[in-house]
């Protein structure tokens, strides 16, 4: 193998996974809103800054950095995470996942919704 390749590979496989990780536990967005309407918590792990400029309608703004259980609820409560890409609500995820929570779901993007 030729070794100016060696970089362009680990590049490619460092964005492949980067890909693969934000879609894991990810839900569709017509299951999302069917679980909103049936009581599960609408997150948004954006900024404050990002959520004062537009959030979807009954979300609570809950930064990655900042994730508290006072502010999430029981943990068996379903949680459905977004934010601006889906790479921090996907952080978030696994976050939360670690802590014990389990019923946490990633929209991803908001756009999505």
């Amino acid at each position: 193998m030729n070794p100016d390749y060696v970089p362009w590979l680990v590049l490619t496989a460092a964005i492949a996974a980067l890909m693969v990780f934000k879609r894991l536990g990810q839900i569709s967005p017509h299951k999302a809103r069917a679980l909103v309407k049936t009581g599960a918590k609408l997150i948004d792990v954006r900024s404050p800054a990002e959520f004062a400029a537009g959030h979807l309608e009954g979300a609570v703004n809950v930064p990655v950095g900042a994730l508290s259980d006072d502010k999430l609820g029981a943990k068996d409560q379903p949680l459905i995470l977004y934010c601006a890409s889906g790479t921090r609500s996907a952080m978030a995820r696994s976050v939360l996942k670690s802590r014990g929570y389990t019923q946490v779901f990633n929209l991803g993007s908001m756009n999505r919704w």
